[in-house]
């Protein structure tokens, strides 16, 4: 296999930046905005897109890291039509490949996927069709890079670039981690010359970035991680008494809105759908024991938006680029952040307002540790790294489990995980929302942890709770705990109120669970910092029922902001031309044309086609296909007249206004001698003074 070292790497970065001039670059990077316009329809990069195209196209290893919704697919797609050759796309999930592969069809782009889903012939002629080079793009499961008939295209195809999608499964600190991933390395090495490799994911810590690199064996890469604040979503942690009630109101509530419910296993999964059912709500179901019929169905129920409410099991979601759903709603907590942030990125894909809530449980703990003891069983990998695993597991449940009960921001605490830090409000979760009264709980701190201490740090937490309530039962008087001088001290307190303290102790880390079958609490070494004069804890406690709704609007302006009444109509008028041609072509609404590009479509009317390109998220090739029905109804519903129906007129309307208003430009000013000479200044200035005494002179 032939690899390019790094003094040949330099030589032909010498040839294209210096001997050329940069020219080969530049050019390349003006195709790339070309083809960004022409069948994705927009007009620029979005942040970090940008740096990863170029790298891409400079021929370097590239790994970007970017928030559902980023436009992580931009990245690579792009770079893949502006190169000669194929790209292939290592991609987990068929759903996944058949979502991306139709939104590339619908735009223009000929691709194809080659996946279990396919017959044999079916597989053999697009492998075929692939070798005339009809598709410049192709996406595979990592599965299909170990059989015979793809080892042999491969060998003979011109393969540029070779991109992972959802890389963080190659890692095993990801959440997702799967063997098969594992093989990629092994196919890239047994190519005739060795492509590009580009590696993309939305959550990745700093462990599962430099797991990435190293298992795939980037070669100086460009590495891009963008941030993972999703400004346009709202967080909430909720402690229901009843949670299939609330789950109905909430929906209730929210009748118009397209949504999805993760829940931990499959017969919650089956037991809430029928408590909906019960309650007349309409919805989707989706967990791996069903058939795979029964799934796809519900699933594309869900997509074409014949059903608003998806309830699901973690097997659905990855690479659905639904961008309409408004709320994600988990019935229980997941395992990790990880799972938890990727699945509630699902929601507000488009931009707008989005709400993630999660519905806390003390038995969604148990359920996950189960989960983890049991997850790894049939896996490929060895006895001792299963345990690496489980340990590691049993870390990011912890930490999962302290963000249902912090009284701190709640993006702040995810994105703190992820190695990111903000100001600690972000004006947009339920911590942040919620009044809190602060109550200084040092005194039933110390009892808690002398407690744990006089007992030998034996026992878990509820043992501790009712010896402290002073309950009558067997175990603590199995267990001599009726003896302690702490049975019954703190009987005046609630139950929940206790846990809630020992939570903030836990969280503070004074406190810890151990990871065995049956969790024990211990003492860290800084509680006794505890019992030092002057030190307390303060614990915020929220005012009954208090959210303040004046300061709960969502970052992101939602529809009824930006449109006026008028617009809204138009809005909806639009709708419905998407949703019958959707209809037509087979395809997903969101696949013609995206909320955000109808709302566009409300704010600038067009009515020509060079008014239509200006659109976003409009090329030239949907226009061609599509934009003829819109264009129409825009006409009809304004009887040609262009009117105001958004609180916000376009850029291209206000910009000559703003340039009216700029200052004549002054001409370029130079510090002669004969000003040298006329400057009176003491010998001790400072730089303001002298920048004021250099405006004078260029005033005059």
């Amino acid at each position: 296999m032939k690899l390019m070292n790094s003094i040949e790497r330099r030589y032909y970065k010498y040839l294209r930046d210096e001997c050329v001039g940069g020219d080969y670059l530049k050019y390349k990077d003006q195709s790339a905005l070309n083809i960004l316009k022409k069948y994705f329809g927009y007009d620029s990069f979005r942040k970090g897109q940008e740096k990863l195209v170029h790298s891409i196209l400079e021929g370097r290893d590239t790994l970007g890291i970017m928030p559902t919704g980023a436009g992580k697919s931009i990245c690579y797609q792009v770079p893949a039509l502006v190169m000669s050759g194929i790209t292939l796309v290592i991609s987990p999930l068929i759903s996944l490949m058949k979502d991306q592969v139709t939104a590339l069809n619908q735009a223009g782009v000929h691709a194809a996927y080659i996946n279990s889903s396919l017959t044999a012939k079916q597989v053999t002629l697009a492998i075929d069709y692939a070798r005339q080079g009809r598709y410049q793009i192709i996406y595979v499961a990592p599965e299909r890079l170990e059989t015979e008939e793809f080892l042999e295209f491969a060998d003979s195809a011109n393969i540029n670039m070779v991109t992972v999608d959802e890389a963080h499964c190659i890692s095993q600190w990801g959440q997702d981690f799967r063997p098969s991933y594992l093989k990629i390395v092994r196919f890239i090495e047994q190519l005739p010359t060795r492509p590009i490799i580009s590696a993309f994911t939305a959550t990745a810590t700093k462990e599962v970035i430099e797991d990435i690199s190293c298992v795939l064996r980037l070669k100086e890469p460009t590495i891009e991680v963008t941030g993972y604040d999703r400004a346009n979503l709202y967080f909430e942690v909720r402690t229901p008494k009843n949670k299939d009630v609330e789950i109905v109101d909430y929906i209730k509530n929210h009748e118009s809105n397209c949504g999805i419910i993760y829940c931990s296993t499959r017969s919650s999964v089956d037991e809430l759908q029928e408590k909906l059912l019960q309650n007349e709500i309409s919805s989707a179901k989706y967990h791996a024991g069903m058939s795979d019929s029964e799934r796809n169905a519900n699933q594309e129920d869900f997509i074409y938006d014949r059903k608003s409410v998806m309830i699901a099991t973690n097997a659905f979601g990855m690479g659905i680029d639904k961008s309409n759903v408004r709320y994600v709603i988990h019935y229980n907590m997941p395992k990790n952040m990880e799972s938890y942030y990727q699945e509630a990125g699902r929601a507000g894909r488009d931009g707008e307002p989005a709400e993630c809530i999660l519905f806390y449980g003390a038995r969604d703990v148990k359920i996950n540790q189960f989960l983890i003891e049991n997850g790894n069983e049939k896996s490929e990998i060895g006895d001792a790294q299963r345990e690496l695993i489980r340990e590691r597991d049993e870390e990011r449940l912890k930490i999962m489990t302290y963000y249902c009960f912090t009284r701190d921001c709640l993006r702040e605490y995810i994105l703190r995980y992820f190695g990111e830090y903000n100001d600690g409000f972000c004006n947009n979760c339920s911590s942040c929302l919620t009044e809190y009264t602060e109550q200084d709980v040092t005194d039933i701190s110390q009892d808690i942890i002398e407690c744990i201490r006089e007992c030998g740090q034996r026992f878990g937490l509820n043992v501790i709770i009712a010896t402290l309530m002073g309950r009558k039962i067997a175990k603590l008087t199995a267990n001599q705990m009726v003896n302690s001088k702490f049975y019954g001290k703190r009987s005046s307190e609630g139950e929940a109120y206790l846990k809630h303290v020992i939570n903030k102790l836990i969280i503070d880390g004074y406190l810890y669970l151990t990871n065995d079958k049956y969790s024990v609490v211990k003492i860290d070494r800084s509680a006794r910092n505890l019992f030092d004069e002057g030190s307390k804890v303060i614990m915020k406690l929220p005012k009954e029922g208090f959210i303040d709704s004046d300061t709960s609007s969502h970052k992101a302006k939602r529809k009824s902001e930006v449109l006026t009444s008028r617009g809204l109509g138009l809005f909806d008028r639009l709708r419905q031309v998407r949703t019958n041609l959707a209809r037509e072509e087979g395809v997903p609404p969101y696949i013609i044309f995206s909320d955000k590009t109808l709302t566009d479509m409300c704010i600038k009317q067009p009515f020509s086609k060079e008014e239509m390109l200006k659109v976003t998220g409009v090329g030239e090739h949907k226009y061609e296909k599509y934009a003829q029905s819109f264009l129409v109804a825009i006409e009809e519903y304004t009887n040609g007249t262009k009117e105001t129906m958004s609180y916000e007129q376009p850029k291209e309307e206000i910009e000559p206004k703003r340039k009216k208003e700029q200052k004549s430009v002054k001409s370029e000013f130079y510090l002669t001698p004969d000003i040298m000479q006329g400057l009176h200044l003491e010998e001790m200035i400072n730089i303001s003074q002298f920048v004021e005494a250099l405006k004078c002179y260029r005033s005059n």
